[in-house]
């Protein structure tokens, strides 16, 4: 329980003036980070700390990066990057020797202002692609295509739906970092970002992204709400990319799975090997599997990814009551061209959501209906971390079978 605040009007398209900054060893406090100030520079500044943690704010200057704030929780042994600018999403992740996070072609991290998700018919999103984790949403994620919908006259209309979605190229107001009055004393930066407009969904997305000081785990804990009058479709994906150290020839992935289906006929050439990867490949195509995974009673789960020698790797624990689906995208291709897997829990799998309401998979949200997605995550630092968390995932498929599928799903007329 959080029992006094401390409010800071810092910036978030400026540079925090660092008078009044307190130091404490934990008690509870808040800071807001959304009011602006005027100046800004790429040169990080601590906005809160305590014994043995800190959180810092950097304003990135010049290039398409001009503007970008980025906010780190330093935990002591782990560095978390967050950024507001970009719909509240990760940067990346570094602990020790082990980074979550892959080497894009993208350079910098990019102001959605230089985005246009329009462009190259509807892949505009790729042109910022370079976070470890982006959430994909919230009116909608998956393929560029497009889909009906009744206009504001009643009538059917058709518009076009562009790749994963806006919610990652939103910034996110009402900034704060709040830091737990009690122990653990976890460590908490919080955003806003909205997703409504006139004769449009009317969408709200509470991002929270939290650690306990001294640890090597971290929380992602969401709320997403229907501002509207009516009930709303909403997709979300959480597209977490790792390369490396994690990622390399013969790295792993092991999740506890019912079925695993390819998502096109390409990938259908290589089902069998749906869980193991390639070093570099110059001209490699990417590969993308449907999981429908198994969880334990009370619907949680994980998946572990683990480089060759088995002792360095992470992983995602998530509920399927919240997150049902889960899709292993595989792009082993040159390091130059990006070389990268993702771990995507979601609400449906990345078809054009006219392809997945067919199968079923776009959720509704009720008028003032909110639905929680709480992701943990793991960095693991040796060989027994890793065949723990292994056994885990032994523990919850138990004997059952997991069905390989070798053609990729029918599309229901």
């Amino acid at each position: 329980m959080i029992k006094r605040s401390v409010l800071l009007s810092v910036a978030l398209g400026a540079m925090l003036a660092v008078t009044g900054c307190s130091t404490f060893a934990g008690g509870g406090n808040t800071v807001d980070v959304s009011a602006k100030t005027t100046s800004g520079k790429a040169k990080s500044h601590v906005i809160k700390e305590g014994k043995g943690w800190k959180v810092t704010k950097k304003v990135l200057w010049g290039g398409k990066s001009d503007g970008v704030v980025l906010i780190t929780i330093d935990n002591g042994p782990m560095q978390i990057t967050v950024v507001p600018t970009r719909g509240m999403n990760i940067y990346e992740v570094k602990s020790k020797d082990i980074r979550l996070g892959w080497n894009s072609p993208v350079e910098g991290v990019v102001h959605p202002k230089y985005i246009d998700l329009e462009s190259r018919g509807g892949l505009g999103w790729l042109e910022g692609f370079n976070e470890w984790m982006v959430r994909c949403g919230l009116e909608f994620a998956g393929h560029p295509g497009t889909d009906k919908f009744v206009n504001n006259t009643g009538d059917e209309s058709s518009m076009t739906l562009t790749l994963h979605g806006k919610i990652g190229n939103i910034p996110a107001t009402d900034v704060k970092v709040i830091v737990d009055e009690k122990p653990p004393h976890r460590i908490r930066v919080r955003g806003t970002v909205y997703e409504k407009f006139f004769y449009g969904p009317k969408l709200k997305l509470v991002a929270e992204i939290s650690t306990v000081p001294g640890s090597n785990s971290f929380r992602i804990d969401d709320k997403v709400t229907n501002l509207g009058s009516s009930d709303q479709e909403f997709q979300v994906i959480y597209h977490g990319n790792f390369g490396a150290p994690l990622l390399e020839k013969d790295s792993k992935i092991v999740t506890p799975v019912k079925r695993v289906a390819p998502m096109n006929a390409h990938a259908a050439k290589a089902t069998r090997t749906w869980h193991t990867y390639a070093g570099p490949t110059a001209g490699f195509t990417e590969e993308v599997y449907l999981c429908n995974p198994i969880a334990g009673k009370d619907g949680k789960t994980l998946a572990v990814i683990h480089n060759a020698k088995g002792n360095r790797g992470a992983t995602v624990r998530y509920n399927t009551k919240q997150l049902p689906y889960l899709t292993i995208w595989k792009n082993t291709a040159s390091e130059a061209d990006g070389y990268v897997t993702g771990i995507e829990p979601a609400t449906g799998y990345p078809f054009n959501r006219m392809v997945e309401r067919k199968f079923g998979r776009v959720p509704k949200l009720g008028p003032g209906k909110t639905r929680r997605f709480t992701l943990d995550f793991d960095v693991l630092h040796n060989a027994t971390a890793v065949k723990e968390a292994i056994g885990e995932v032994n523990a919850i498929q138990g004997d059952k079978e997991t069905i390989l599928d070798e053609n990729p799903p029918t599309i229901p007329e």
